[in-house]
């Protein structure tokens, strides 16, 4: 009972942050979310920041399992590209842009579990792909890895950014999609550019 309980109120807080971003949400909210005492949720947690700090921490791994599955799944580096951005697409529906924003202003702990994520485990994974699409022929031979892998996880930050990408102009999803687009064609050997557009078919052939 005590773990469904912080569960919950972990589950229910992430969804608020998700819709409203995280300054906005008070643990008086969460508490009313859930039809329980502030006082229970202080049980649990010693206050919003580790909250914070949790969510973030769960959010990261299970995108690291996502990611590892993808991986483990996959004969090639396209199509392990094709389905990282297909996921990709899935998650950014349920993130608020100003998330981000909120954790790298309010919460220095959660954002050193984001920086840590991006830095290290985002860019040794395009690191691992670029390696093996070139070994495939499916990349570029003479790409600099270093520098397109930095690129690719700066971008990734940098769509969240309110001041380059204003939310009344830009959809934050069509963003998103854009960078990890662009990012992507710039890698491919004709070759890997005609099995990613294959893909692209199948996939649209699935959907009608």
């Amino acid at each position: 009972m005590i773990i469904n309980t912080k569960e919950k109120i972990l589950e229910n807080a992430e969804a608020l942050f998700n819709k409203y971003g995280v300054r906005s949400v008070s643990m008086d909210d969460i508490a009313r979310e859930l039809s329980i005492s502030k006082k229970t949720i202080y049980q649990f947690f010693k206050d919003k920041d580790e909250l914070v700090t949790l969510i973030t921490k769960g959010h990261i791994d299970r995108e690291r399992a996502t990611m590892a599955e993808i991986k483990n799944t996959t004969s090639n580096a396209v199509e392990e590209l094709f389905n990282l951005s297909h996921c990709i697409r899935e998650h950014i529906k349920e993130i608020n842009p100003s998330m981000l924003f909120d954790i790298q202003k309010f919460h220095p702990n959660a954002w050193a579990l984001w920086l840590e994520y991006k830095s290290v485990f985002i860019k040794n994974t395009i690191l691992d792909v670029i390696a093996k699409g070139k070994s495939e022929g499916y990349f570029r031979q003479k790409l600099d890895a270093e520098i397109i892998s930095t690129f690719r996880v700066e971008s990734i930050e940098l769509s969240f950014d309110d001041k380059i990408f204003p939310r009344d102009k830009f959809e934050f999803t069509d963003v998103q999609m854009a960078l990890f687009d662009h990012f992507v064609h710039g890698l491919m050997t004709v070759k890997g550019q005609e099995l990613y557009n294959s893909l692209i078919d199948a996939k649209s052939y699935e959907s009608n």
